[in-house]
């Protein structure tokens, strides 16, 4: 079964969320600032001014704006993802900014496919945020990304963390929506604002500008707030882990940490940088 097809087939059994769909809409936002502000997120987290002559694979790369940020840092890159419309996002993305570009490649595949990870090689720096929990086999999947960071090389991930009860009420939360006719949807969306957007409103409403923090919302990493806050609440599967978790399982892997950055407790996601060593 071809990637489109398998994933076409959860999605019709609600039980994947179209992350594809959702970022195709995302790029009608997209402008310079966003881009901008996705390239300092790399620059910030790898601890460098520019990626020229390095190799960079994109897992799971969702609307295509970090394919499009290391491209632009300099870097030769690999895009793949599960979702076939988000294979189109980054194809769009290249056609706009990079069109004919042959340092920068795009394919359909999943993390979980072995064989297929094998054929792209390995590479200088491997990034995947806020995706491998998302695959249903998230063990699996970050036991597959090891092998493709080039000893000496940098693995960038992004986690959910695990908050406990509170991460699986989300989890109740995020099937409900999967599992609801898409008409229906908003039954699950538009309570959603309250936990996850109050504090912006509340914001917004001592500057006598209540939803002006909504329109100037471009987050850290250069995403929309409602594309962000479907993405969340749709977000299935859904599996999270705690930082030592990550830590201990990569240390046997020959990873050592250079750099996490952790939400603090709260919901969202864990950063980590990995070195390959050995």
């Amino acid at each position: 079964m071809t990637p489109s097809h398998a994933h076409q087939q959860e999605i019709l059994r609600r039980q994947r969320f179209a992350f594809g769909e959702n970022w195709s809409r995302f790029l009608a936002v997209l402008d310079e600032e966003r881009v901008a502000r996705a390239e300092s997120s790399l620059r910030d987290m790898l601890g460098v001014d520019s990626l020229a002559g390095k190799t960079f694979l994109d897992i799971g790369s969702g609307s295509g704006l970090f394919s499009l940020a290391a491209r632009r840092l300099g870097a030769t890159v690999v895009s793949f993802d599960y979702d076939p419309q988000s294979v189109a996002c980054a194809l769009e993305l290249r056609r706009r900014y990079f069109e004919g570009d042959a340092h920068w490649t795009i394919h359909e595949g999943s993390v979980l496919d072995r064989p297929f990870l094998e054929r792209l090689g390995q590479f200088d720096i491997v990034y995947s945020w806020g995706v491998l929990h998302h695959t249903g086999r998230m063990w699996d999947a970050l036991t597959n990304v090891a092998p493709r960071v080039a000893e000496g090389g940098q693995l960038f991930i992004a986690l959910y963390n695990d908050q406990g009860l509170q991460s699986r009420i989300w989890w109740g939360i995020k099937k409900a929506y999967v599992s609801l006719p898409s008409f229906l949807r908003w039954l699950i969306v538009i309570p959603s604002y309250v936990p996850l957007r109050g504090p912006m409103l509340i914001k917004g409403l001592a500057k006598l500008r209540p939803f002006g923090v909504f329109r100037d919302y471009k987050g850290l990493r250069g995403m929309s707030h409602h594309r962000d806050l479907i993405d969340w609440v749709g977000g299935f599967p859904f599996e999270v882990c705690k930082p030592e978790q990550i830590l201990d399982f990569y240390r046997p892997l020959g990873f050592e940490l250079i750099r996490l950055k952790t939400c603090g407790g709260r919901l969202g996601c864990n950063e980590f940088v990995l070195q390959r060593t050995r």
